[in-house]
Protein backbone atom coordinates (compact mmCIF):
# COMPACT_ATOMS: atom_id res chain seq x y z
CA UNK A 1 0.00 0.00 0.00
CA UNK A 2 1.31 3.44 -0.78
CA UNK A 3 2.17 5.94 1.85
CA UNK A 4 -0.87 8.00 1.27
CA UNK A 5 -3.34 5.15 1.69
CA UNK A 6 -1.98 4.90 4.79
CA UNK A 7 -3.26 8.32 5.55
CA UNK A 8 -6.55 7.86 3.37
CA UNK A 9 -7.16 4.66 5.80
CA UNK A 10 -7.01 6.63 8.68
CA UNK A 11 -8.45 9.33 7.77
CA UNK A 12 -11.58 6.89 6.98
CA UNK A 13 -11.36 5.27 10.25
CA UNK A 14 -11.83 8.91 11.92
CA UNK A 15 -14.88 9.49 9.67
CA UNK A 16 -16.11 6.08 10.44
CA UNK A 17 -15.82 6.52 13.99
CA UNK A 18 -18.07 9.54 13.80
CA UNK A 19 -20.48 7.67 12.08
CA UNK A 20 -19.83 7.71 8.55
CA UNK A 21 -20.08 4.91 6.33
CA UNK A 22 -17.27 5.60 4.19
CA UNK A 23 -15.17 3.93 0.71
CA UNK A 24 -11.32 4.55 -0.01
CA UNK A 25 -10.32 3.91 -3.54
CA UNK A 26 -6.54 3.72 -4.67
CA UNK A 27 -5.99 5.86 -7.78
CA UNK A 28 -2.61 6.01 -9.90
CA UNK A 29 -1.87 9.52 -8.04
CA UNK A 30 -3.98 9.32 -5.35
CA UNK A 31 -6.15 7.88 -2.74
CA UNK A 32 -9.67 8.80 -2.16
CA UNK A 33 -12.28 8.67 0.53
CA UNK A 34 -15.80 9.48 0.28
CA UNK A 35 -18.41 9.69 2.88
CA UNK A 36 -21.81 9.99 2.79
CA UNK A 37 -23.91 12.64 4.75
CA UNK A 38 -27.05 12.02 6.39
CA UNK A 39 -29.63 15.08 6.16
CA UNK A 40 -29.85 15.58 9.84
CA UNK A 41 -25.96 16.06 11.19
CA UNK A 42 -25.61 18.95 13.65
CA UNK A 43 -22.89 21.86 13.63
CA UNK A 44 -20.81 20.23 16.05
CA UNK A 45 -19.97 16.98 14.20
CA UNK A 46 -19.68 18.78 10.78
CA UNK A 47 -17.13 21.09 12.75
CA UNK A 48 -15.49 17.70 13.70
CA UNK A 49 -16.07 15.81 10.25
CA UNK A 50 -14.26 19.48 8.43
CA UNK A 51 -11.13 18.67 10.95
CA UNK A 52 -10.94 15.56 10.17
CA UNK A 53 -10.97 16.15 6.26
CA UNK A 54 -8.78 19.37 6.37
CA UNK A 55 -5.76 17.09 6.92
CA UNK A 56 -6.25 15.82 3.07
CA UNK A 57 -4.35 18.07 0.30
CA UNK A 58 -7.92 18.32 -1.37
CA UNK A 59 -11.44 18.23 -0.03
CA UNK A 60 -15.15 18.92 -1.14
CA UNK A 61 -18.78 18.31 -0.87
CA UNK A 62 -21.24 16.39 -3.85
CA UNK A 63 -24.70 17.61 -3.18
CA UNK A 64 -27.20 16.16 -5.72
CA UNK A 65 -30.85 15.94 -5.03
CA UNK A 66 -30.84 12.43 -6.73
CA UNK A 67 -27.92 11.00 -4.59
CA UNK A 68 -27.90 13.26 -1.63
CA UNK A 69 -24.76 14.38 -0.19
CA UNK A 70 -21.27 12.90 -0.49
CA UNK A 71 -18.21 14.38 1.23
CA UNK A 72 -14.57 13.39 -0.28
CA UNK A 73 -11.11 13.91 0.26
CA UNK A 74 -8.13 13.31 -1.62
CA UNK A 75 -4.25 12.49 -0.40
CA UNK A 76 -1.59 12.44 -3.03
CA UNK A 77 0.39 9.43 -3.59
CA UNK A 78 4.08 10.15 -2.39
CA UNK A 79 6.42 11.03 -5.21
CA UNK A 80 9.83 9.33 -3.98
CA UNK A 81 13.02 11.69 -4.59
CA UNK A 82 15.41 10.32 -7.26
CA UNK A 83 17.89 9.34 -5.11
CA UNK A 84 14.64 6.25 -3.49
CA UNK A 85 13.54 5.86 -7.50
CA UNK A 86 15.25 2.21 -8.09
CA UNK A 87 15.29 1.02 -4.31
CA UNK A 88 18.25 0.92 -1.06
CA UNK A 89 20.17 -0.85 -3.66
CA UNK A 90 20.09 1.06 -6.70
CA UNK A 91 20.78 4.31 -4.59
CA UNK A 92 24.11 6.16 -6.09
Amino acid sequence: MPASGFSAAALAARLSALGLVTRVEEHTRHTSVEAEIPDALSAELWREVLDVVAEADRFGLLATSLNGRTLWAVVRRTVPTTGDVGGPGDQR
